[in-house]
C-alpha cells in the first residue's frame, strides 16, 4: 500500500492527475481495512500516516480539477487520521490544508490563524520539516493576498524564500513540491491575488522555472499568468501563456476549470475569433 501511495503521487507529478485520482478510492478503502485489522499500535500509527498521505493527495487533486465540494470532506478526514498518525507533520499539514479551503470561503483571518498554528506544530530542521514549513508559508502568502493583506503575504514569501535553499531542488516530501521554483511561482501569484495583474503577468512571463519542476506546478503557473494577462487587457498574451501551460502539462490544462474561464474571457475580449483561439477551444472541448 505504501508502494501504491508513492506510485499515485508519481503519476500525479507526471501530469496524470486524472489517473491518480481514479486510483485513490481503492487505496483509501484498503488502508481503512488494514487499520481495522491492525493488531498493534505501531502498525495502526503507520497506517494512519499512510491514510494522511492519501487524503493530502485527495485534497490536492480535487482542488486541482475543480471538485471543490470534495475538498472539505477530504480535509475533514485528514484532520481525523492525522491526529492518530505516527508522523506529527501531518497534523500541521491538516491545519494548512484547512486554511487553504477557508481561503476560498473568504475566511482569511481564520485561515491565517490556522497557518500560524500549523507552523508552530512543525519541529525539526530536516528536509521534510523544512518543506512542510515552506509550504505553510506559501499557503499563508496566498491567503493573505486574497484577504488584501499584501504586507503579510510578502512576509510569508520572504520566509519561504529563506527556506527554499535548504531543500534539494524540489522536495517531494508530503506532496509539497516545495523549492525555489515554487516560491517564485507563488511570489507572482501573490501580486495577482493582491490586485496587481499587470505586475503578476510581467513577473510570471519573466520567471525562469527550474528544468526539473513538476509539470502540474509549472502548468498551473502558466494558467495563472494567462489569467493575469487577460485581466491586464492583453488577451493575445493570455492565449500564449495558455499554450505554454498546454505544452508542459497538457492533461491538467485540458481539464482545469480556470482554463475554460480564461478562454471564455479571451473570447469575450476579442472582436473576432482567431484561428488559434478556436483551435485551443476545440482541443479543450469548448465552442464559442
Amino acid at each position: 500500500m505504501a508502494t501504491e501511495m508513492d506510485a499515485v503521487n508519481r503519476v500525479y507529478r507526471n501530469d496524470k492527475g486524472r489517473q491518480a485520482l481514479a486510483r485513490l478510492p481503492v487505496l483509501l478503502r484498503q488502508l481503512h481495512g488494514a487499520v481495522r485489522d491492525a493488531t498493534t499500535d505501531t502498525e495502526r500509527g503507520r497506517l494512519y500516516s499512510l491514510l494522511s498521505a492519501g487524503y493530502v493527495t485527495a485534497e490536492r487533486l480535487c482542488r486541482r480539477f475543480g471538485y471543490m465540494s470534495l475538498c472539505t470532506p477530504a480535509v475533514d478526514r485528514l484532520e481525523w487520521v492525522a491526529a492518530l498518525a505516527d508522523d506529527p507533520l501531518y497534523v500541521a499539514q491538516a491545519k494548512v490544508k484547512r486554511a487553504r479551503v477557508l481561503m476560498y470561503l473568504d475566511a482569511t483571518d481564520v485561515g491565517l490563524s490556522l497557518v500560524e498554528q500549523g507552523l508552530d506544530d512543525i519541529t525539526g530542521d530536516d528536509e521534510p520539516a523544512v518543506a512542510v514549513r515552506g509550504y505553510a508559508h506559501l499557503c499563508g502568502a496566498i491567503a493573505a493576498a486574497r484577504g488584501r493583506k499584501p504586507d503579510t503575504a510578502r512576509a510569508h514569501i520572504a520566509e519561504a524564500r529563506n527556506l527554499a535553499p535548504r531543500v534539494n531542488g524540489e522536495s517531494d516530501a508530503y506532496g509539497t513540491l516545495f523549492g525555489k521554483g515554487n516560491v517564485g511561482i507563488h511570489a507572482c501569484a501573490v501580486e495577482m491575488e493582491a490586485g496587481d495583474p499587470g505586475r503578476a503577468a510581467n513577473d510570471g512571463s519573466a520567471l525562469r522555472l527550474p528544468s526539473g519542476i513538476a509539470p502540474p506546478r509549472a502548468g498551473h503557473h502558466w494558467q495563472d499568468t494567462a489569467r493575469a494577462w487577460l485581466l491586464s487587457g492583453q488577451p493575445n498574451k493570455a492565449l500564449d501563456a495558455l499554450n505554454r501551460a498546454r505544452k508542459v502539462a497538457p492533461q491538467q490544462t485540458r481539464l482545469h476549470p480556470s482554463v475554460r474561464e480564461t478562454l471564455t474571457g479571451i473570447a469575450e475580449s476579442e472582436r473576432r475569433r482567431s484561428d488559434s483561439l478556436t483551435s485551443f477551444a476545440g482541443w479543450v472541448g469548448m465552442r464559442f
